[in-house]
């Protein structure tokens, strides 16, 4: 069968062979309409570009990197799979790199970058220094995510976590519950995720009138369920009281659930659980869960398009984008 030829989908589009290429390449000011000829041209035909020649070309691949701490986690699963989406609407593909927090490998993100392999890259870091970052990406367009302290070079969106963990206190304060635990802290957490959350479920008891009580906070080993199950085994049966909990995410929340349940308290009636990320999880857990949810495709979007625009030549200061989020209220923690 005939390779199928950039001037195939442009004679298939009725547009010129420019556009299909602007279209390819994800030039934004292509408009909504004659993207969508295009693009379903490029579908009908199956048209794959040359990415040799477009390089060559254009000086460009086609491609970004997406590098994220863990690929398995729900919500770094969840966000990978809406970057994928909106960069195939411009044309773009994603490679995705996992680094485990490894400060070699988020080193090596930046650094190997110069092989020419991907045009921009999408980053969550948790190791690497602000003064690094800096230092490593100078020409390379990039985007931050998470909590990091982004250089004021370089954009960055992220969810705010002191807001988003007020909110959810502050749900479960209106709905009676008095004695509020955090769970929880990770020993060894080099993050600022937890701190901030931390935050916010402070503000929100202060906020209230709540006392804080150290004794409500629980520390986990690790960051999985059997982690989050493990601490709150250990606080029931030292007689720890609580009546809810706002947890790190979803899989802290389900191993909660798995605790509680062992030691015969209801949800929500004994306690109210909220967690975060609004996860798949979160709907199929039994009972299904309250969870925090950061709008993961306006994350997507969001972080996308700041990379697409520094692609095509944008300069200056660096765009910090704050996403916003919702309470999906269900059975874990419904309302008062």
């Amino acid at each position: 069968m005939a390779r199928v030829r950039l001037v195939d989908v442009a004679e298939r589009a009725n547009v010129s062979m420019k556009t299909v290429s602007n279209v390819v390449n994800g030039y934004a000011h292509v408009q909504p309409a004659t993207r969508a000829r295009v693009q379903a041209a490029i579908d009908e035909l199956g048209y794959k570009p040359n990415l040799t020649a477009r390089r060559l070309a254009t000086g460009r691949t086609g491609m970004i990197a997406l590098a994220m701490p863990e690929i398995d986690h729900p919500y770094f699963a969840e966000v990978a799979r809406h970057v994928a989406e909106v960069a195939s609407d411009h044309g773009y593909r994603v490679i995705i790199e996992q680094t485990l927090g490894d400060e070699t490998a988020e080193r090596a993100v930046l650094r190997d970058r110069d092989a020419g392999l991907v045009d921009g890259v999408i980053f969550q870091p948790l190791r690497i220094a602000t003064l690094d970052i800096a230092r490593f990406h100078q020409d390379l367009p990039l985007v931050l995510l998470g909590e990091v302290e982004a250089p004021v070079t370089t954009d960055h969106v992220m969810v705010d976590n002191v807001r988003g963990a007020a909110d959810a206190t502050s749900h479960l304060l209106a709905a009676g519950r008095t004695r509020i635990g955090f769970l929880g802290l990770v020993e060894g957490d080099i993050t600022a995720t937890n701190s901030r959350r931390l935050l916010g479920y402070q503000e929100a008891l202060v906020g209230a009138g709540v006392p804080l009580d150290p004794g409500l906070v629980l520390t986990t080993s690790g960051f999985g369920s059997d982690a989050a199950a493990a601490a709150v085994d250990d606080a029931l049966s030292r007689g720890l009281r609580f009546d809810a909990l706002v947890c790190r995410d979803d899989r802290f929340a389900i191993g909660a659930l798995t605790a509680l349940r062992r030691h015969g308290r209801e949800v929500p009636g004994d306690v109210a659980l909220v967690g975060w990320d609004d996860s798949a999880m979160a709907q199929w857990a039994w009972p299904p869960l309250t969870s925090l949810a950061p709008d993961k495709h306006e994350l997507a979007r969001v972080a996308f398009e700041l990379l697409l625009e520094r692609m095509q030549g944008t300069t200056g200061v660096g765009r910090h984008r704050v996403v916003p989020h919702t309470l999906q209220v269900r059975e874990s923690a419904p309302g008062a």
